[in-house]
């Protein structure tokens, strides 16, 4: 009863904080993978104001076309890091998988909706529409959140991860960790027209905001694979450093710089899109992987997962000004404006 209570008390003071007038411009939104909950931050503050059960496995997380609601994907299946034999994990649990559905007003799991076999990674349509990665299924799910039906599923390569919509919406680029590639599917015929071979273990995929170029992190090669969406062929690899783990991606909005991730590397590396070099690398916690930036891309937040908390970092001077202590395992980082 005591655990109810405080809950019921956190609950109530992220929602009177949310609700404020003069707060925050914009929230800060932790996908938690292992606690299964949804992290709310408060980023003037730098604390977190709440934190709501969400699902099992709560990984990939973005906001809805509107911006009133959040969108994580939820999956049953047992954790299975690189050099587990999955044949030793137990079944997974098929119930739990789907894309949860939480209300920003409201701060609560409004419903799940199907989202296809074990979802990871998705992109969100300006139309509604939800484009869904399936370990399982080796696919790309097209989702209806309002119908909650999974409308069709296109092959893409086994153990499909990143899932990016391209800045005209005419095409999703889904990445293959286990074929190192990248499939280009059309979202009006729902095939896909190209597959392209970038590094191993490909992870996440971002875009130039002209849409002329996309980028690859390839988590095993320490690379960026840089693809002409024109031509739909890599032009370009960039190294990250040896012994970097490339993982999340984050693209200014002029297209000037872009952060990535590294994983065990613990650092963020800044790269310069215009001449493919890389500019500046600097230590942000344990294992960081989901990114993003501040609306004035002031500040920097990245996830890092075996720490427990999430660092927010100063752009300017590339320090981290405080690590905010989350659920367990935070996987995806959004940031949403008021």
């Amino acid at each position: 009863m005591k655990n109810f209570v405080v809950s019921a008390v956190a609950l109530l003071v992220g929602l009177c904080i949310s609700c404020a007038p003069g707060g925050p411009a914009y929230r800060v939104y932790i996908s938690n993978e292992a606690s299964g909950d949804l992290t709310v931050i408060d980023p003037e503050k730098m604390v977190a104001i709440a934190t709501v059960a969400i699902g099992k496995r709560a990984r990939g997380i973005h906001a809805s076309a509107d911006g009133k609601q959040v969108f994580v994907a939820l999956s049953g299946s047992p954790f299975a890091p690189p050099g587990v034999d999955e044949s030793t994990l137990p079944p997974p649990d098929k119930s739990e998988d789907g894309i949860g559905i939480f209300d920003i007003a409201q701060n609560k799991l409004l419903r799940k909706v199907p989202g296809g076999s074990d979802p990871e990674q998705f992109a969100v349509g300006k139309d509604g529409l939800l484009y869904v990665s399936n370990e399982d299924a080796a696919g790309l799910s097209f989702v209806d959140p309002v119908k909650g039906t999974v409308l069709a599923t296109v092959a893409t390569g086994a153990e499909p991860e990143g899932v990016t919509l391209s800045p005209d919406a005419k095409f999703v680029y889904v990445t293959s960790e286990d074929k190192g590639t990248v499939a280009v599917v059309d979202t009006a015929t729902r095939q896909a027209v190209k597959t392209i071979p970038v590094g191993r273990r490909p992870r996440g995929i971002v875009f130039l905001p002209d849409g002329s170029r996309a980028y690859v992190s390839n988590e095993n090669d320490a690379t960026v694979s840089v693809i002409d969406t024109a031509k739909l062929e890599v032009v370009q690899t960039i190294s990250v450093g040896t012994g970097l783990k490339p993982m999340g991606m984050a693209m200014t909005r002029d297209g000037s710089k872009l952060y990535v991730t590294t994983g065990r590397g613990k650092k963020v590396v800044v790269l310069e899109p215009a001449t493919g070099n890389l500019a500046a690398s600097f230590e942000v916690g344990d294992r960081p992987w989901g990114i993003a930036l501040s609306p004035d891309e002031k500040l920097l937040f990245t996830a890092n997962g075996p720490s427990n908390d999430v660092s927010i970092v100063d752009v300017a001077t590339r320090t981290v000004l405080k690590k905010v202590k989350v659920g367990d395992k935070p996987w995806g980082v959004l940031v949403i404006s008021r």
